[in-house]
């Protein structure tokens, strides 16, 4: 049995592990899930992005003021932190939102970055930026124009574009563009000037500009990709809450295999309990079939006994026997009594006790049981005082007579010549009583308290030891308690409590 109960809470116990190790590779797929989800998001925004910046596209160049408007609205969204685009150098022209703390210098390709509540993503997506002279590409290079300084007096600064008559069909189209003062806006330190100059709208470089002040401006004012920071606090309030969702789900398995080890040891204790209980009640009966055998083998053997008594006492009555021989025979009857007085109480104690209730009237029940005693209060000069006015209680009335009489004599035995016996009724609340009987006499040890109701146990040289384990007996059979305690300042007191009093 116990082999088998380990066995199955090996079992729950591995069933558990086994549920937590499921919730665990669950929790790190949602959160993987989770990620994967905001990186498409960020996929998501980076083709708005593009989108809108070919959309805000006029003649290769943007402006910063409406990029930066546009993308404002963008960064409005749930979520977004900032936006800022990039030049091939990898430095930011046009930046909105919270600004980014992120090192960006010398990125090469796709990069993503997560911090405790930021992902941030750098996309390199080429806008021409490295196109070169002659390469013959249809890639359209998109500058970024600058702020214009609201402070500064009107001037014709700045790049102008205007159409050209468009060009015979299959011929690419051209345009006149007027650079003042181009070198602040390719990043040159060439002299500010006002030639003219040809250049494919979006298409490399103008024909007026030389190839390292174009590679410049592209360096400087092309845009070559973008960066977008979204937030993580969705991720982290869905992790979170997933989190505590797998921790109650392994918290329930844990109660719920708890449980179940709990009550499979409850049941297998109550089996082991069951059976112990029928082995108790078959010995409880072997015992009781015994008990009976040797009732009657003491009563039958009373019969031979009063035999033996008889002769032995006509033979010490007979005058012409011998001295020797009557005090022999004198004798042999001290010892038929003596064990004829054990089997009594051994039949006594053997007997079933069938408790009769009814109510009795203890001042008149003691003093027959004190008359019963004279011989052997006389014979002491014991004192025994009953306590005035005892009152009516509920109880079988022969076996309150038989338990009070065995008290006594317990106590006339125990005292020594002149030694007093007390009985009195002490209240204890709720409609019951304690019995008292105190004497004077040497008491009980405090180790042989609980001894002295054992049956065959006893302190005096002619006692049988059966006298208060029949108290004790017919006590329980009551439902009531029955203790030894010291009597100050000597002897001892024997108590029975939970007595039912009646008015």
């Amino acid at each position: 049995m116990i082999r088998h109960t380990r066995l199955v809470f090996a079992f729950l116990a591995l069933a558990w592990a086994v549920v937590a190790a499921w919730q665990v590779m669950e929790h790190s797929r949602v959160e993987k899930s989770g990620r994967d989800a905001l990186v498409r998001r960020s996929h998501d925004i980076s083709g708005t992005v593009s989108k809108l910046v070919r959309a805000q596209r006029f003649f290769g160049t943007v402006s910063q003021e409406r990029m930066e408007d546009a993308l404002g609205s963008l960064v409005s969204t749930d979520g977004i932190e900032s936006i800022a685009l990039l030049n091939r150098d990898s430095e930011i022209v046009v930046s909105v939102g919270t600004p980014i703390d992120f090192n960006i210098k010398g990125l090469t390709e796709k990069l993503e970055r997560w911090d405790p509540n930021l992902l941030t993503v750098v996309n390199l997506v080429d806008f021409g930026t490295n196109v070169v002279s002659g390469s013959g590409t249809n890639l359209s290079p998109i500058f970024v124009r600058p702020r214009r300084d609201t402070n500064a007096p009107p001037r014709e600064e700045g790049l102008f574009v205007s159409p050209l008559p468009r060009p015979p069909p299959g011929e690419p189209r051209l345009v006149e563009t007027n650079f003042v003062a181009g070198g602040e806006l390719a990043g040159t330190n060439s002299p500010p000037r006002r030639e003219g100059f040809r250049r494919l709208p979006g298409f490399g470089r103008p024909s007026g500009m030389s190839e390292p002040d174009y590679q410049t401006m592209l360096a400087k004012r092309g845009l070559h990709g973008f960066v977008i920071a979204l937030s993580t606090e969705p991720l982290l309030r869905a992790k979170d809450a997933d989190f505590w969702t797998r921790t109650l789900i392994v918290s329930f398995a844990g109660l719920a295999a708890l449980g179940v080890a709990l009550a499979l040891r409850n049941v297998s204790k109550s089996a082991d309990l069951q059976f112990r209980l029928l082995r108790a009640s078959e010995l409880n009966t072997h015992l009781r079939e015994l008990n009976l055998a040797a009732a009657g083998l003491a009563h039958e053997t009373k019969n031979p006994l009063n035999i033996i008594r008889g002769l032995a006492q006509m033979i010490s009555r007979q005058q012409d026997a011998a001295a020797e021989v009557r005090d022999r025979s004198r004798s042999i009857v001290d010892e038929a009594d003596r064990v004829t007085a054990q089997l009594n109480e051994f039949i006594n104690y053997s007997r079933p006790r069938e408790v009769r209730r009814a109510p009795v009237a203890l001042n008149a029940v003691a003093p027959e049981v004190v008359r019963t005693l004279g011989f052997d209060l006389e014979e002491k000069d014991l004192h025994l005082h009953l306590q005035p006015d005892l009152p009516r209680i509920e109880a079988d009335e022969q076996l309150l007579r038989q338990a009070l009489f065995n008290l006594l004599l317990n106590g006339t035995q125990a005292l020594e010549r002149g030694g007093e016996i007390r009985v009195a009724v002490v209240p204890c609340g709720e409609g019951t009583v304690s019995l008292e009987i105190r004497d004077d006499g040497p008491g009980v040890a405090p180790e042989h308290r609980e001894e002295i109701f054992k049956p065959y146990f006893t302190t005096h040289q002619k006692g049988t030891g059966l006298g208060l384990a029949i108290v004790q007996q017919i006590v329980l059979a009551h439902g009531w308690e029955i203790t030894c305690h010291p009597n100050e300042p000597r002897g001892a007191l024997f108590r029975i409590s939970h007595i039912k009093l009646l008015a």
